[in-house]
């Protein structure tokens, strides 16, 4: 069917799809029945070949949780070839939210108190602020051990309802932390799974602020690999819990991340209206040292470096300009972005605006900011930042006969 390798490939690449007959040979090779087929489409029947599959059918209770807990924070990392649909992303969406919390607490085991929910939160509070300075990659490793560490306290220990929703939410938030920095580290597929089971966990704790951080930062990476509209999806899904959150400013960080999306899709109509009510709803945010620990990295500097992205991603590059500028010049400095508190977001920004430079074909200023984002990357491990500053050096290498852009890209060959 495929034996040459570039064939296989393009079809993992999404550039074309097997025909039905080439579909039908491989299912049966996994005894996939062909009605499987027609249900979930291509790539989305390939789940069902996966033994991960089980995350997307496990019960949406609290049991079901504690499995799908221990299958992505195992000792095994999974590195399967992993698809999640429009159609498997709804499902679990909708799943979510008509989910019931924990209820009985177990009973059997040694007895624990709010004291080691208290304990795990503040680590998980450091493993977030570690990410920022030294990579996803070591980070990474740190969540897994965070969440078996979590997962076997929910199933060797007693305790009460309060406290079960408090370990559930703390499960949901390490699953979070290693979802982002494996996604952050190349690692998409395992990304996937503990995005999913950390909403799964969420639902347990009746947490809506760890179920709609999750879905923001799992819109991420949908809308940076080519589904934005799944990432719409996700992202609605987290702003149905507005009345629920009671933090403008985490309204504000979803609407943003709603402009991201729809400029990834191509909307610009959908993407300014986000863009407005992302600002609009930072003006009724108040101190950040009395918000939520989730969004410790968000202010209003933050909020214009993702817009000013959008307005990149729109071909608006005049427009991102002023919006990376603004980043940086807000009124105080708690609202200002702060490069150096973290440097790989910085790297990624800079880079943005570097080819917004280089779009109002100001060679010399994309070049300096490209020097800039390459410094600040420096020792930080990111894949994701990797990319985006490979990426940059493809659209200077086309001015590759200007002396300041050939001297740049003979620098960064020796990075």
């Amino acid at each position: 069917m495929a034996y040459r390798k570039e064939k296989a490939s393009r079809w993992i690449a999404g550039i074309y799809a097997p025909n039905y007959h080439t579909q039908l040979a491989m299912a049966a090779l996994e005894n996939i029945p062909p009605e499987a087929i027609h249900a979930h489409g291509w790539p989305g029947w390939l789940l069902l070949a996966l033994p991960d599959h089980t995350l997307f059918t496990l019960p949406w209770t609290t049991t079901g949780a504690v499995h799908a807990l221990e299958i992505t924070g195992g000792p095994v990392d999974r590195r399967q070839f992993l698809i999640t649909t429009s159609v498997t992303l709804g499902t679990t969406v909708a799943q979510w939210s008509a989910a019931a919390p924990a209820g009985a607490a177990p009973t059997a085991g040694r007895h624990i108190g709010a004291d080691v929910p208290d304990h795990f939160e503040r680590r998980l509070d450091s493993l977030r602020r570690l990410d920022d300075t030294v990579g996803s990659g070591d980070v990474y490793d740190a969540a897994r051990s965070e969440l078996r560490l979590i997962t076997a306290t929910l199933k060797n220990a007693s305790f009460g309802e309060g406290v079960e929703r408090r370990l559930f939410g703390v499960a949901a938030e390490a699953s979070r932390s290693a979802g982002w920095t494996a996604y952050d580290s190349g690692k998409a597929a395992a990304a996937e799974r503990h995005y999913s089971t950390a909403l799964r966990a969420a639902a347990s704790a009746d947490d809506p602020v760890i179920a709609a951080n999750t879905l923001a930062f799992w819109a991420i990476q949908h809308y940076s690999t080519g589904d934005p509209r799944g990432a719409v999806d996700l992202i609605e899904a987290a702003l149905s819990q507005a009345p629920r959150i009671g933090s403008p400013r985490l309204i504000s960080m979803l609407h943003a991340r709603a402009c991201r999306a729809h400029a990834h899709a191509g909307d610009t109509r959908s993407a300014d209206r986000s863009a407005n009510a992302a600002l609009d709803a930072y003006q009724h945010a108040g101190p950040i040292e009395d918000d939520l620990p989730c969004v410790y990295w968000y202010n209003l500097g933050e909020a214009h470096q993702l817009i000013g992205s959008s307005a990149l991603n729109l071909g608006h590059p005049k427009r991102a300009v002023g919006h990376f500028l603004d980043a940086s010049d807000a009124h105080t400095s708690q609202e200002a972005y702060n490069g150096d508190a973290f440097p790989r977001g910085h790297a990624i920004y800079l880079a943005r605006l570097a080819e917004a430079h280089l779009g109002l074909g100001d060679v010399d200023a994309a070049v300096a900011t490209a020097h800039e984002a390459v410094d600040r990357m420096g020792g930080v491990t990111s894949a994701r930042g990797t990319s985006t500053l490979e990426d940059l050096r493809k659209k200077l290498a086309r001015r590759r006969g200007i002396p300041a852009v050939a001297d740049f890209l003979d620098y960064t060959d020796t990075k």
